[in-house]
C-alpha cells in the first residue's frame, strides 16, 4: 500500500440554513477556510455555533445552501447523492459522535474493517490494508480485540475501532465529530495517538471538538463563532482572521476584556505593525 495523499478542503461563503418550526436558521453565514492537504485541524467553538454543521457539509452528509465548498477533487454543492455517497465510500472516512454508530455490533473489530473494505472497486485494492494493519495503524495490535466484538471493548479501543474503520478504505481525508467525548484521560490520549499516526500517514484530519488538549496536539484551531470563521490558533496561540468582506473576529480572550460595540480605533504605524486601541462604545 501506498500512504494516502492527503485531501485539500476549501470553503468560500459558504452558507447552510435550515428551517425550524416555520422559521429559517442560519447555521452558517459565510465561512471561508483553506486547509491544506496532510494538515491537521481541529474545529472548536461553542454549541450552536455551527461547528458540527461545517463538517457534516464537508463529509456530504449535508448540501451547501449557497457558497462553495469542495473537498479534493468534489465540488459538493453540484455533487448527486451518489457521488457524495462515492466520496464517502473511498476519499472521506468519517467518525460520527458515539462510537457504536460507526461499528456493526454483531461483527468483530478485524470484520467491521472488512466490511467497510467490500465496496472499494477492484482497481483500488491494492491500496488498501489488510484490516490487521488498519488496526495496528490506531494502536490495536493485540490479536484479542481482532476477535471482539465492539460491545466487548473498553470505550477508548471501541472508539479507536471507529477511528479504523473510517480508515478502512485509505481515505485522504478523516472527519471526526467530537471523538474523545466521554472517554477519561488515558483513553482520551490514545484516541489522540491513533489520530496522530493516521495524519502522518498522509491523511488530512478534521476533528470537531471542545477539548483544547485535542486543538494543541493537532496544531491548528479553527474556531466557528456564530457560523463563521473566527480566530484561529497555531500551536496553542491565538490569531485574529480578516474574512473576505473585511470583518475581524477577536480572540476569545481580547472578547473577555473588550465588549460587543466597543469602538476599536485602528492604526497603521510606521514600523508597518497595526495597534487597535479602545475608542468608546457605539
Amino acid at each position: 500500500m501506498t500512504d494516502s495523499k492527503g485531501i485539500r478542503v476549501t470553503c468560500r461563503g459558504l452558507v447552510y440554513i435550515y428551517r425550524l418550526e416555520g422559521y429559517d436558521v442560519v447555521a452558517l453565514s459565510g465561512v471561508d477556510l483553506d486547509i491544506e492537504p496532510g494538515e491537521a485541524v481541529a474545529l472548536v467553538g461553542p454549541s450552536g455555533s455551527g461547528k458540527s454543521t461545517l463538517l457534516s457539509l464537508m463529509a456530504g452528509l449535508l448540501q451547501p445552501s449557497a457558497g462553495r465548498l469542495t473537498v479534493g477533487e468534489h465540488d459538493v454543492a453540484k455533487a448527486s447523492d451518489a457521488e457524495l455517497q462515492r466520496m464517502r465510500g473511498l476519499d472521506v472516512g468519517v467518525v460520527l459522535q458515539g462510537a457504536s454508530r460507526n461499528l456493526l455490533p454483531y461483527l468483530t473489530a478485524e470484520k467491521n474493517i472488512a466490511f467497510a473494505q467490500s465496496d472499494v472497486p477492484r482497481h483500488r485494492r491494492s491500496e488498501l490494508l489488510a484490516p490487521a494493519d488498519v488496526l495496528a495503524l490506531v494502536g490495536l495490535d493485540e490479536s484479542r480485540i481482532a476477535r471482539s466484538k465492539p460491545a466487548e471493548l473498553a470505550p477508548g479501543e471501541r472508539q479507536r475501532l471507529a477511528v479504523a474503520v473510517a480508515m478502512a478504505t485509505n481515505p485522504g481525508l478523516l472527519l471526526a465529530d467530537e471523538p474523545t467525548s466521554q472517554l477519561d484521560h488515558d483513553a482520551r490520549d490514545e484516541v489522540l495517538a491513533a489520530f496522530t499516526a493516521v495524519n502522518r500517514a498522509g491523511t488530512t484530519v478534521i476533528a470537531v471538538t471542545h477539548d483544547p488538549d485535542v486543538g494543541a496536539i493537532l496544531g491548528r484551531t479553527v474556531t466557528i463563532r456564530d457560523g463563521r470563521v473566527g480566530a484561529e490558533g497555531r500551536h496553542g496561540q491565538d490569531f485574529a482572521v480578516v474574512a473576505r468582506d473585511g470583518a475581524v473576529h477577536l480572540p476569545p480572550d481580547i472578547l473577555r476584556e473588550v465588549v460587543p460595540g466597543t469602538l476599536l480605533r485602528v492604526e497603521m504605524l510606521d514600523d508597518g505593525s497595526i495597534r487597535m486601541e479602545p475608542a468608546g462604545t457605539a
